[in-house]
């Protein structure tokens, strides 16, 4: 996936994988989270919540960390 994005030159990498993610930035790379996607997607009036998607996530054993949950509810404004 990094390598793609390199490849690519991609203005933004999605990737949620914890090591993945550290290696990106090292490589100055741009990128967000599934969650990012979904507050971006709010934020443009695609979706008018995140919360129940944020709950979906975690029903289908998604590991999303509560201080994370918490701070992009907040930003969504939920």
């Amino acid at each position: 996936m990094i390598a793609l994005g390199i490849e690519r030159q991609a203005d933004l990498l999605i990737i949620d994988e914890q090591l993945g993610r550290r290696h990106a930035q090292r490589l100055g790379l741009p990128i967000t989270g599934v969650l990012g996607v979904l507050l971006k997607a709010k934020q443009l009036g695609h979706l008018p919540l995140v919360k129940p998607l944020i709950l979906q996530l975690r029903q289908n054993n998604i590991r999303l960390g509560d201080a994370l949950i918490e701070r992009v509810l907040k930003l969504a404004g939920e």
